[in-house]
């Protein structure tokens, strides 16, 4: 039997968003093959997508077939994909529920491309909410990886975060992206931002993200990226933070500790398919 997708991107972090229904349930190895860049669709994840057009759901499976809590580009994509069906309307906002608490959205356009704004859930330094295994909150605190020491502040977006503003090589990266992933002090792994301040109020950022690897953007990364900052005095609180990832910014406000985040990005439907699974 064929299953109807549309693959959608934002930032070019790329999904294929399909329609949960009864008798549909991908699996791990689905998803992976769903995902295969060479056999199957090509995607960085699978959002599965449902519920009534006032209360839709969006669940998360990533490349290799593990289950994230969160994915804010995903979260865009999956807006856009229920404005364009007809379910919301354009400049509307309306709430989707995700494995990490419901997040309001508001898409620009019914459009192929629209500016989707996100408001995200507050996000926590709470050692046991990130989860990190620490005394204390971690903000700049050393890390001794593989012989290498590195500086890293632990957020959670609904998901967990370790964003380190440390100088390092394209080489550097890609060997601790992996090793911080799943250091041990991360029980349930870690996605791993490598950020840097560019300038006032903008920060570049590339996101090995837990269970895919370095992807063109992270709209949870960016968000903990942001609070990290904030809150190691790089960047100025309640002001508008530009994030730049490998495939575009993203425009991020932090808040009070107890407020939601700001998240804007775009959104952009690619095409429509069928998959035998």
């Amino acid at each position: 039997m064929a299953w109807q997708f549309a693959k959608y991107e934002g930032l070019g972090n790329d999904f294929v968003v399909m329609e949960a229904a009864p008798g549909l349930e991908i699996t791990a190895g689905q998803a992976a093959s769903i995902c295969d860049r060479h056999r199957g669709v090509g995607a960085d994840g699978v959002l599965l997508v449902d519920g009534a057009p006032d209360s839709p759901r969006m669940r998360v499976i990533n490349a290799d077939g593990s289950r994230p809590e969160m994915c804010g580009n995903g979260l865009r994509c999956a807006a856009l994909h229920w404005v364009r069906l007809g379910r919301a309307r354009p400049e509307v906002p309306f709430v989707f529920a995700t494995d990490a608490g419901p997040h309001e959205c508001r898409v620009s356009a019914a459009a192929r491309l629209a500016a989707v704004e996100v408001s995200m859930r507050p996000a926590s330094l709470v050692p046991a909410e990130v989860p990190v295994l620490a005394e204390r909150e971690v903000l700049d605190e050393p890390f001794q990886v593989a012989g290498t020491r590195v500086r890293v502040s632990c957020v959670s977006m609904g998901n967990p975060h370790a964003v380190t503003f440390d100088e390092l090589s394209a080489s550097a990266r890609a060997a601790l992206g992996p090793l911080l992933e799943k250091d041990r002090r991360f029980p349930n792994a870690a996605n791993i931002g490598f950020a840097q301040v560019v300038g006032p109020q903008v920060l570049s950022l590339a996101v090995w993200e837990r269970g895919v690897g370095f992807t063109e953007a992270c709209g949870t990364g960016a968000c903990a990226c942001a609070v990290a900052a904030v809150e190691t005095g790089r960047a100025q609180r309640g002001e508008p933070i530009e994030v730049r990832l490998p495939g575009g910014p993203l425009q991020i406000r932090v808040g009070a500790r107890a407020e939601r985040i700001s998240m804007t990005g775009p959104a952009r439907h690619v095409f429509d398919g069928a998959i035998e699974l």
